[in-house]
């Protein structure tokens, strides 16, 4: 068995992509930070020992929330091939959802408020991620353009509600009232206090996880799962072995608004309290694209890729403490991508090459088979050693 080339291991196995598209993002921004003369050292060594400590992974797991959250959104609707790109106005409108049903229902128990919340943001989301796959598959317009368009309305709309007398806050600022302390899901004080953990610490975390498992388990085992995957994979011959791909599409962008939409919501209820009247988007669901690209498209990498996310936005924060720019994750989280992206030649190069050693391989074991059935003049043998099958005769 023929040892395989490196080039040939690493197009050939997408986590060693991954892992060096990560490598090569660390390697660029430590170019950029000799070029405007910052110690590496410094700067990195900052951005590793400010996520080590047991507060500082705790903002980190808090930041990453609603990143694996947006990723298992873009995740699941990369299953059925459409590109969710509307990730963000689901999130803006789960969030929004949240924080109404927090404010107006402020007197119900915390049993029964919390699910609320999350069931209103999670159809909040659903219905936005709907009304797309709707246009898409009754009217057969384009789902990116569509989406685009339908985060600036989302984005709009929950400014025009924030600005309700009944929703706006009481005093001068451009937010939402606080949402009730019966809706949010921190931890305890003294328990924070205790463990040393972050201020807004909170049981989010629990919610992501159970819904990554979930969301593993309707993909991998069941009907639905292998009908997305199968209208991703082809969609003509999903459509011919008798799937409703217009139904798959529809369904995936509803789960799929339904998974932005909660992570809006464990966002408010978790970190916010409230939510701000913003002149642009905040961007989590565009981060959910790419936290679903570094966890190619599976729950458990979607975790991984959420936490590591997470650990460089709030690591990043810290970076001005060595007199380096806050900027540079962009820099290594644009690289990161940039290299995933481009891959795909790598893995079409890696295709090509093993194809052409395939044939070569062929080759070579065709041309030996023939040699050993030739004789020693050359002619093919018979069964009894020549070319008719008898034996040679002696003088």
């Amino acid at each position: 068995m023929k040892k395989k080339s490196i080039m040939e291991i690493i197009t050939s196995n997408r986590f060693l992509q991954i892992l060096l598209s990560i490598l090569l993002g660390f390697l660029v921004g430590a170019l950029f930070l000799v070029i405007m003369g910052v110690s590496v050292g410094d700067a990195y060594g900052k951005l590793i020992s400010s996520v080590s400590s047991v507060k500082g992974f705790s903002y980190v797991v808090v930041y990453a929330t609603a990143y694996i959250m947006t990723g298992l959104s873009v995740a699941f609707s990369f299953k059925t091939g459409v590109f969710n790109i509307g990730a963000e106005g689901q999130f803006i409108m789960g969030s929004m959802g949240a924080a109404v049903v927090g404010i107006l229902l402020k007197d119900l128990p915390k049993p029964v408020l919390i699910p609320l919340c999350f069931l209103a943001a999670m159809l909040a989301g659903a219905l936005w991620g709907s009304l797309v796959g709707l246009l898409k598959t009754r009217w057969g317009i384009n789902e990116v353009l569509a989406m685009i368009m339908s985060n600036w309305i989302a984005f709009y709309l929950s400014n025009f509600i924030a600005g309700i007398p009944a929703i706006h806050h009481e005093g001068n600022a451009e937010a939402t009232r606080t949402i009730s302390e019966n809706a949010r899901t921190l931890f305890g004080a003294d328990f924070r206090s205790k463990l040393n953990l972050a201020p807004t610490a909170n049981w989010g975390i629990f919610v992501a996880l159970a819904v990554m498992i979930v969301v593993w388990y309707i993909i991998e085992k069941t009907t639905l799962g292998y009908e997305l995957k199968a209208v991703g994979a082809n969609r003509n011959a999903a459509e011919y072995g008798g799937i409703g791909v217009n139904k798959s599409i529809l369904t995936a962008l509803a789960i799929s608004g339904a998974l932005a939409g909660l992570g809006g919501a464990l966002q408010v209820m978790g970190m916010g309290g409230r939510i701000s009247i913003f002149t642009g988007q905040e961007g989590f669901g565009f981060a959910g694209i790419v936290v679903a690209l570094i966890g190619c498209s599976n729950p458990f990498g979607v975790l991984a890729a959420g936490l590591f996310y997470g650990a460089l936005i709030y690591g990043g924060s810290k970076l001005t403490l060595v007199g380096a720019p806050t900027q540079l994750t962009s820099v290594i989280i644009g690289t990161v991508v940039f290299f995933i992206a481009i891959s795909v030649i790598f893995e079409r190069f890696g295709g090509g090459l093993r194809s052409r050693k395939n044939i070569a391989g062929r080759k070579e074991a065709e041309a030996k088979i023939a040699s050993e059935k030739a004789g020693p003049d050359g002619n093919k043998e018979g069964p009894h050693g020549s070319e008719n099958g008898k034996e040679d005769e002696t003088t």
